[in-house]
Parts: C-alpha cells; sequence; structure tokens
C-alpha cells in the first residue's frame, strides 16, 4: 500500500465492534505490520482480550485524541519512526471523539476531512469505528462524506459513495457562555487595541498566568487574521465565566476551505497558518466556519468545553 488509507465502520453492538477490528489488526499483525490500537478504555479492553498484548501497540485513546492538532502531531511523528525503520504499511484503529461522548464534534470533523492530506504520505491503514449507539445523525453524515473508504460489513473493504473532498458540513456549536452579553465587542479596531481591551476585561477574572496569556495571543492573532484575510467589517467579542473564556472574530470573507487550516502549520502563509496551528495546540477548542452572520473563529480558554 502507498498513501494512507481512511476507512471507516459502524457498529452497534461490543460483538459487531469486534468483528470489524479484530480481524483487521490480526491481519496486519500476520503480514509484519505495526499495529496500532488507540481507543476508549472500554473498546481497548474488548481489543485486549481478543487479542492479548503480544506486538499490538496500545495508546490511551484520552491523550491520543486529546486535541486534532496533537492528535495529528503524534500520528504523523508514529509514522514516520516506523516507515523509516522499515514498515511498509501500518494499521490503526482509532476512536475518535464526537459528540456523543462530550466532545466538541465540529474540530474533529475537520480532523477526519484533514487527515487525508496529512497522513498522504504515510503507508497507513487506518479504521476509524463508530458506535450508532452513541454516534448523533450528523456525525455521521460527517464521518461519510469524510472517509474515502468503507466497510460495510466485517472483512468487506469497498469506495465510499459518500465521500466528499474538503471541509464536513458540521456547523459550529454556540457556546452558553455566548447567550450573555460580551464584555468586549470591538469592530474594525486593531490587535493593539484589542490587546489593551482584553487584558483589562480578564484581569479580574480567576484565570492561570498561562490561560491568560493563552487569551490574549488568541484575540490578537484572530483579530490579526481576520483584518489581514477577512472581509470588512470585522467584529472581536469576548465572554466569560468563572475561570473560563470565550473570544471570537467573524468577518464577511468565505474563510479558509483547505480542512489543514491550523491544524498544521503551513509553509505558504507562514505567520498566518502557525498562528492558527499554535492556538490549535494551546487552546481548549478553536471552531472554525461559517454561518449567517459570516465567517467566525471561536476559541474557548480555560476551564472546560463540551457539547
Amino acid at each position: 500500500m502507498t498513501g494512507f488509507f481512511h476507512e471507516t465502520a459502524f457498529y452497534g453492538s461490543d460483538d459487531e465492534f469486534l468483528a470489524h477490528a479484530v480481524p483487521f489488526v490480526e491481519n496486519g499483525l500476520r503480514e509484519g505490520e505495526p499495529s496500532v490500537v488507540a481507543c476508549t478504555k472500554h473498546n481497548t479492553a474488548l481489543l485486549r482480550g481478543a487479542l492479548g498484548d503480544t506486538a499490538v501497540m496500545y495508546l490511551p485513546g484520552a491523550d491520543q485524541y486529546s486535541r486534532p492538532s496533537e492528535s495529528i502531531a503524534r500520528f504523523r511523528a508514529l509514522f514516520a519512526e516506523h516507515t523509516e525503520s522499515g514498515a511498509r504499511q501500518m494499521r490503526v484503529v482509532g476512536d475518535v471523539p464526537h459528540s456523543g461522548v462530550g466532545a466538541c464534534w465540529d474540530w474533529w470533523a475537520r480532523y477526519e476531512a484533514a487527515v487525508n492530506q496529512a497522513y498522504a504520505e504515510f503507508p497507513v491503514w487506518g479504521l476509524c469505528p463508530y458506535d450508532t449507539r452513541t454516534t448523533p445523525k450528523e456525525v455521521l453524515a460527517d464521518v461519510l462524506s469524510t472517509h474515502p473508504n468503507i466497510t460495510p460489513a466485517p472483512g468487506t473493504h469497498e469506495p465510499n459513495p459518500g465521500y466528499r473532498e474538503g471541509l464536513a458540513a458540521s456547523p459550529q456549536v454556540v457556546d452558553p457562555l455566548e447567550e450573555g452579553l460580551p464584555l468586549v465587542e470591538l469592530f474594525d479596531t486593531s490587535a493593539g487595541a484589542v490587546r489593551e481591551a482584553v487584558g483589562t476585561a480578564i484581569e479580574p477574572l480567576n484565570l492561570s498566568e498561562d490561560d491568560a496569556h493563552d487569551v490574549v495571543y488568541a484575540a490578537s492573532e484572530i483579530v490579526t487574521n481576520g483584518l489581514t484575510h477577512g472581509v470588512a467589517p470585522v467584529r472581536f467579542r469576548l465572554w466569560a465565566g468563572g475561570s473560563r473564556v470565550i473570544v471570537s472574530v467573524t468577518d464577511q470573507g468565505p474563510g479558509p476551505s483547505d480542512p489543514l487550516a491550523g491544524l498544521m502549520p503551513t509553509k505558504e502563509t507562514l505567520s498566518a497558518g502557525l498562528g492558527l496551528w499554535i492556538l490549535h495546540r494551546t487552546c481548549g477548542y478553536v471552531a472554525m466556519g461559517r454561518d449567517g452572520d459570516g465567517f467566525t473563529v471561536r476559541v474557548s480558554v480555560g476551564g472546560s468545553q463540551s457539547t
């Protein structure tokens, strides 16, 4: 195999999960292929019971899927290590987080679209199984649109007719903090003015030093991107509650069409690409997408975020 073979499967019971995953891993081991399991604790326990520990690399799913940009960096490093050591192919079974298990799905939907490019240089067969008992219908629709291949029944592998190149359709989810009035609202301002206003607004809040730094950096970065790459008017807003802060910037441009935007640093636009990538590596949640108001980048810092 050359390149990344990205495949999904749907299951509705533990037995169906094992019917998909066990032969997939066993066939890889039989061929001498490095085989990785990056699943939830429950599914990892199921696979350990069926496969044992011999030769299988079990990676904690919660660590491997902490945030999309981190997952891409970790998997690329793992794939590069084994490819450079002579592996002709690798296999990965991974449980990608979604809203049915409390994760913010829209950036994981971008992840599922982005990895078709991010892992394309590596000889990897990736199986992404989704549990129909917990996965919402809108997530399943995104899964179908982002996976070029599908296994409709254990042991069968087919091109996925529902696959579409580009971004997934999943919309951003408005944070509950945004139901109140923003602490800061500015229009077509400068990055310097935003930094000053944000610094003043968050001073009374219960933020750690690192979180306070991340809020100011995120605000400055996304305003700069909106002013540089977006279409006026550019609107900045900040909400806060307890130890969590939401900042958002909306402009009237189309936004980036590349699924990799923010999930990997780009060489074409080093400053903007690197800045968005840093946000994805440091902030608790980063959303990017269009709605009726325009193109919005929304960032959550501190506390916890789930939908």
